[in-house]
């Protein structure tokens, strides 16, 4: 058992390139994308506020593999083409923006007026409010929901198999199919159980960091 484990982990470590690349690079992006939604939703024009919250209902409201399957396979029909990896890290950014927006939007919204009256008070602008006092504050109160979602953005990664990626899960049903074993995604499991337990800790820590405000 042990050998044929050992001989798997070629196949699934390369899997799980492309399922960590998968999942940096739509936090990196998806985390301030939400930002400027929930800003764009809390905004005092009636249109573009409207607008954003099309944006969240449409995003939210739809599955995430229809996304996929939308952006690579429907936007070619109008002339608009990525490659596969493209596809599939927009899809996902789009997708988890609508929900770190709403996260945030929240966040924004249960801050005290009083914060935002000192702050003028202290003779900061606008903007300089927002980045040194209120969104320290925000990004304290959202940590648990986008904990959450960063678990959830795991596990979706094994979606981008639509767009023909080989992530994780793929590699294991490959194998799993080849093999006619469980094995294989018993194996990925563990890769995944690895993944959202490190993710958690980090985000605990991460927490603790930001402690000073209760």
């Amino acid at each position: 058992m042990l050998s044929y484990i050992l001989n798997l982990l070629p196949s699934m470590l390369e899997g799980l390139k492309m399922t960590i690349s998968v999942f940096i690079l739509t936090l990196a992006l998806s985390l301030p994308f939400g930002i400027l939604i929930a800003l764009g939703r809390l905004s005092g024009n009636k249109l573009i506020s409207s607008i954003f919250q099309l944006y969240i209902w449409v995003m939210r409201g739809t599955p995430l593999m229809l996304q996929l399957v939308f952006i690579f396979f429907g936007l070619p029909v109008v002339g608009i083409t990525f490659d596969r990896f493209d596809s599939a890290l927009l899809a996902f950014v789009l997708n988890y923006g609508a929900y770190m927006g709403e996260i945030f939007r929240a966040g924004i919204q249960s801050i005290e007026k009083g914060q935002y009256e000192a702050a003028k008070v202290l003779g900061f602008g606008p903007t300089k409010a927002f980045i040194r006092i209120i969104l320290p504050q925000v990004i304290k109160r959202v940590i648990p929901p986008i904990t959450n979602e960063v678990i959830s953005l795991v596990k979706d990664t094994s979606l981008v198999y639509i767009v023909g990626l080989g992530e994780l899960l793929r590699a294991g049903k490959i194998a799993s199919n080849r093999d006619a074993s469980l094995v294989p995604l018993a194996v990925a499991a563990g890769f995944y159980l690895i993944l959202t337990a490190l993710m958690t800790e980090g985000f605990k820590r991460y927490e603790k960091k930001y402690a000073y405000f209760e």
